[in-house]
């Protein structure tokens, strides 16, 4: 049990406290009976949504969560958080409210719960910013918690081949470079999202849904349960069950979430080939419970992982695939025989990690989408910090499926991804340049946008691999090419990267993990004293809040880090 936290009921402070007849009254309007103010009260936090098809089913997995708390003995209340949809906002302004939505989600969801008292919490995301939103909330108030994954999508299906989200943004800059028709581009559109659940691929609501299961704070097999599958429901109403049992038991998420267990998160995210977004949100997730974590932790754990996960983007299977040949459990139970995973973490289910796997069936034998430790896609992860004279604080780059190691080339460069954009598609960016974009980090940005929507024009116009990217942004956990992003110190603050001048020669070195610049020290104190810092360029509102108060992007470009 965690030393700052006693088994109190918090609702009792609603239903006995001095107020007890307004409060009761209250409650007994939205449907609460005598013997329900005798019982622990336990949250649902819902991110049902229409704008996205990760969250359009989640309000019925919600009212399953409800069930699950009723039938063993709570007294449950729903209530709503918000949810954007990378997919729709990327390429566009919209995608400056993204990575700020993972604050506003975790806030909200913090106030109601510490506002209404709930005695524990269950919460269930779907979209990218969710999971790790629901979890540095759950860290913050360290109350009982599990979290429920909302599913993964099925692929769609074109000519017989699997087709996502990602295929779609490819498919732009297919079209641009004259290489589909207008026809062949509307077909890609109509059959790549064939209905909920999340980013099929190892993208990075999968990535963090596995990162989740792996820290112990969802129940086994939650991640790559698909949206559609009838087990997602009773998951839901087992999230029920747990949480009340964690309450008994004294369980807290501080209990779960400790330094071992984000060892373990890491270690599976390596092993499936995750998204760079793994960092950002592990080190948010890490802040929430006070657990010391860097990237030199990642870089550590890196070392000692191979790559296994033959999945997309880089690959060729999604996480449905995955889920047929035993899901996430299956892998994790490879990785603890290898003595790869810490098995003693606890997790929501009241057990160990080892407890909890002992019970996973193997993988199958017969399948190729894991590989085998003796013949891995990469002996070790493919998530790789960089630092040196262009990202002293770090940069993070995915070398998944990259058959350079190394790439040195002029800087071309751009203060926004539109000019970027603009820039491709009159094939102004050639094989062999380094395109950078710059002021897009959290301050920046500001939100840190990520560059799905740049990466696909270049791998459409069959620059792969043969133009880099770097970015104090961010990119998709879809992205897959030569890219570097999570440059810091961001341009906005005067990092290095603010110093780049075009056709500056520019290297990236996965094997030495250098990303440097060739200028001499006197050019870059001429540079660095005539740098003017812009100004922000939003002054109100949630942006202009958010780029006031964020942190480094190696940081965890979080809102409450204050020094």
């Amino acid at each position: 049990m965690s030393d700052n936290q006693d088994l109190r009921i918090r609702s009792k402070v609603i239903s006995e406290g001095v107020n007890r007849v307004p409060n009761r009254a209250m409650l007994r309007a939205v449907g609460f009976k005598d013997e329900d103010f005798k019982k622990p009260m336990i949250g649902v936090a819902s991110t049902w949504s229409e704008v996205t098809p990760c969250n359009m089913h989640i309000d019925k997995l919600a009212v399953q969560a409800k069930k699950g708390i009723q039938e063993h003995g709570g007294a449950p209340l729903i209530f709503n958080t918000i949810t954007v949809s990378d997919g729709i906002s990327m390429g566009h302004e919209g995608m400056l409210y993204s990575l700020p939505s993972r604050e506003a989600i975790a806030d909200s969801i913090e106030i109601v719960t510490n506002a209404e008292r709930f005695d524990g919490l269950v919460a269930v995301g779907g979209c990218d910013k969710n999971t790790p939103a629901c979890l540095m909330a759950i860290g913050r108030m360290n109350i009982p918690a599990v979290y429920v994954y909302g599913g993964t999508i099925q692929p769609g299906k074109l000519d017989g081949k699997d087709v996502d989200i990602v295929s779609a943004f490819e498919a732009v800059g297919q079209y641009h470079d004259g290489k589909i028709t207008d026809e062949q581009l509307y077909k890609v559109e109509c059959s790549a999202c064939p209905g909920p659940g999340a980013c099929g691929g190892m993208y990075t609501a999968n990535t963090m849904a596995s990162a989740a299961e792996a820290l112990g704070m969802s129940l086994p097999g939650s991640s790559s349960t698909p949206a559609i599958s009838p087990n997602k429901a009773i998951e839901c109403s087992e999230a029920g069950e747990k949480v009340l049992g964690l309450l008994q038991k004294g369980i807290y998420p501080k209990d779960i979430m400790t330094k071992k267990a984000f060892e373990n998160a890491i270690t599976v995210v390596m092993a499936l080939g995750g998204s760079t977004n793994a960092f950002l949100h592990l080190l948010a997730i890490a802040h929430s419970v006070q657990v010391d974590l860097t990237y030199d932790d990642f870089e550590r754990i890196r070392a000692k992982v191979p790559h296994i996960a033959d999945l997309k983007p880089s690959g060729k299977f999604v996480m449905q695939d995955l889920n047929d040949i035993g899901g996430v459990p299956g892998v994790m139970k490879l990785l603890l025989e290898q003595g790869l995973l810490h098995g003693d973490c606890l997790t929501v289910t009241g057990k160990t990690l080892a407890e909890n796997l002992a019970n996973a069936a193997p993988l199958d034998e017969d399948q190729n989408i894991i590989r085998p430790f003796d013949n891995p896609l990469k002996s070790s992860g493919p998530l790789v910090v960089l630092k040196g004279s262009l990202a002293p604080e770090g940069a993070i780059a995915k070398m998944s499926g990259m058959k350079k190691l190394r790439f040195a080339g002029p800087a071309r460069v751009y203060d926004s991804e539109d000019a970027a954009t603009e820039a491709i598609m009159k094939d102004e960016i050639v094989k062999g340049d380094v395109l950078v974009i710059r002021y897009c980090g959290p301050k920046g940005g500001p939100g840190m946008p990520e560059m799905l929507s740049v990466t696909a024009l270049i791998v459409g116009k069959g620059l792969g691999g043969e133009v880099a990217l770097i970015t104090d942004g961010r990119f998709s956990g879809g992205s897959h090419g030569f890219v570097v992003g999570h440059v810091a110190p961001e341009a906005q603050v005067g990092g290095p990267i603010a110093l780049l001048h075009e056709g500056d020669i520019v290297t990236i070195d996965s094997e030495t993990q250098d990303i440097s610049f060739q200028v001499t020290q006197e050019e870059l104190e001429r540079r660095t004293k005539s740098w003017v810092q812009p100004p922000l360029k939003a002054s109100r509102g949630a942006l202009g809040k958010y780029a006031r108060l964020v942190s480094s992007a190696s940081k965890g470009a979080v809102t409450d880090l204050f020094e």
